[in-house]
């Protein structure tokens, strides 16, 4: 399994509540998010770590290159108008013939949760790609995501509607397929990430939700300290 990390936001809403370290580089339980991020994922046995970080902080790069790791990790410095974007630019790192999973890097989770969400998807041969989804919403513009009872994935929705519990979580484990559907959508001026999921259903391929207990999205203050408190309810799993 490789692994492609988005890390290029620079934490606008952060930096207006006087944060001053790149979003990236905000702790959590004293680690910065980036290098946890990057530890939950070496020790899943992955090929490679692809990672794309914002020209304007250059010290994200540096401390990433400054990391050791099992797995190769490579870092690409590139601004990019948002996340799909910045996919199509990690795209370009990722082997055509191997699954992988995009994360974001605000995106924080239990380490062992994502073992199991791995290793479901790596053992499933019937899908093309799983999305981590919750029903835990503390994003003010959500994706809230339709599927069936068994998990099959319907339709990614702006808005919520009646029987719809799941919100995307910015975890995308898939196959080498979407990759083409990633380039079909670059070449059409699709530039949202929630237009690029739509398409991989439109596409035919198969998705399922794996739910988590929780996955929240640091964006404010407050997101940190809420963080914290998760991840120290239950450090193991």
């Amino acid at each position: 399994m490789d692994y492609a990390i988005i890390a290029a936001g620079q934490g606008s809403r952060l930096a207006g509540e006087n944060y001053i370290l790149p979003k990236p580089l905000v702790t959590l339980a004293g680690e910065a998010m980036i290098e946890r991020l990057i530890g939950i994922l070496d020790s899943t046995e992955a090929g490679c770590i692809s990672v794309i970080t914002n020209p304007s902080m250059p010290e994200v790069a540096a401390r990433l290159r400054s990391l050791s790791t099992k797995a190769a990790l490579r870092v690409i410095e590139k601004s990019t108008a948002g996340s799909m974007e910045s996919f199509h630019a990690l795209s370009e790192l990722l082997d055509s013939d191997r699954s992988f999973c995009l994360l974001t890097v605000d995106s924080i989770f239990r380490p062992g949760e994502f073992a199991r969400f791995i290793s479901d998807f790596e053992s499933d041969s019937e899908s093309d790609g799983y999305m981590g989804v919750t029903t835990y919403v503390d994003d003010e513009k959500p994706l809230y995501i339709a599927a069936t009872p068994e998990g099959d994935i319907t339709g990614f929705l702006d808005n919520p509607v009646p029987g719809v519990r799941y919100v995307s979580g910015g975890i995308y484990a898939l196959r080498p397929e979407a990759l083409s559907v990633l380039a079909d959508c670059a070449a059409s001026g699709v530039s949202r990430m929630r237009d690029f999921q739509r398409a991989l259903v439109a596409s035919g391929l198969r998705l399922k939700a794996w739910q988590f207990s929780k996955i929240i999205d640091i964006d404010r203050p407050g997101d940190i300290a809420e963080a914290e408190r998760f991840l120290a309810e239950s450090p193991g799993d």
